[in-house]
């Protein structure tokens, strides 16, 4: 562990999916998407800053193509204190295929080709709007593939991070990934492999139990049928006998995501990331938290919370994506 005063500090970092909003139970906003949630952002970024922390911020096409959005950001961003890198939205994302459904709103269920046209446009579309050459990536709604590490090796990305784990849905699966950064099999990403062209760098997902992989299979079980009809991780949750927990702060409160950041430093872990959506700021019922709460205090606080508790007891290094992956790679491989 990493106690105040030694020698190793833990790093943090926060990614957040810089992208536009819409109402999540309708139809994928194509060629025309608001993106007023940027407003916020200048001052979520103060916040940060105040903090300590280092954002990356992933941006997606809509946000980059919108003149308005890019110079609300260009105000920040170009202090240095933040990291740009790349986030792909098949449906708002050009050239456009058609309609986008379940299914085709995961990156790895399109055809190559199309990825390789969207990702080209994305890319270019940021070194135009924020004048920087993406590095870092991730997939929209996660999840990634042999294609699409490929397609990112070739566009000169050095880093992802859609890696997911323990979670699967029927569109694609992160399970059995890695749960720490590592250099992935270009063949079969969620393995460890031997080259060390692109590096992975999942977000912390765990649970309020220390064996995550034993934890996960119960929680699987129990979450399909024919024994989903028992409500056990839901009665499991309240109880606080088994959590499933995101370093989230639109999905986890302060006190599960402390009790998750316990566990994986416990654990060794070198790397705490969190993760989170820049629609959840904004005050609408289109973002995951609803409009039951002012979501840009909410998830503030829940930050602020979690970061000042882990600067009170630990030695933290805050880090950029990037900045991360590079000292965990000098780690793993003093050569490198």
């Amino acid at each position: 562990m990493s106690k105040k005063g030694s020698n190793t500090p833990i790093i943090f970092v926060l990614t957040i999916d810089t992208e536009e909003e819409w109402d999540w139970s309708g139809p994928f906003p194509q060629q025309v998407a608001n993106v007023k949630n940027i407003d916020k952002l200048p001052a979520f970024n103060n916040i940060c800053e105040n903090l300590g922390i280092r954002p990356t911020y992933f941006v997606d096409y809509a946000v980059s193509d919108n003149k308005s959005a890019v110079e609300k950001m260009l105000t920040f961003t170009t202090k240095g204190n933040c990291e740009i890198g790349a986030h792909l939205h098949p449906w708002c994302n050009p050239p456009y295929f058609g309609e986008v459904g379940e299914a085709e709103s995961h990156v790895v269920n399109l055809p190559v080709e199309q990825v390789s046209q969207k990702l080209e446009f994305l890319m270019a579309s940021i070194e135009t709007g924020f004048g920087v050459k993406a590095k870092a990536f991730r997939t929209g709604r996660w999840g990634i593939d042999k294609n699409v590490m490929e397609l990112l090796v070739k566009s000169g990305i050095t880093l992802d991070s859609s890696v997911y784990p323990f979670y699967q849905n029927e569109y694609f699966s992160c399970v059995g990934s890695p749960t720490l950064p590592y250099w992935p099999d270009l063949n079969a990403p969620l393995n460890q492999g031997n080259q060390q062209t692109i590096y992975e760098l999942p977000v912390t997902v765990g649970f309020n139990r220390t064996n995550f992989e034993f934890a996960n299979s119960v929680h699987t079980v129990f979450a399909n049928p024919p024994l989903s009809w028992t409500r056990f991780n839901g009665l499991a949750w309240h109880a606080n006998l088994l959590r499933k927990i995101y370093l989230c702060p639109e999905l986890s409160a302060p006190e599960d995501m402390l009790t998750l950041c316990e566990k994986v430093i416990d654990k060794g872990y070198p790397v705490l990331h969190m993760y989170m959506h820049s629609s959840s700021l904004l005050d609408n019922q289109e973002g995951l938290l609803g409009s039951d709460q002012n979501p840009f205090d909410f998830i503030s606080d829940a930050v602020s919370k979690v970061v000042t508790q882990l600067k009170s007891k630990y030695d933290i290094e805050f880090c950029t994506l990037s900045e991360a992956a590079d000292k965990l790679k000098t780690k793993d491989n003093p050569a490198v």
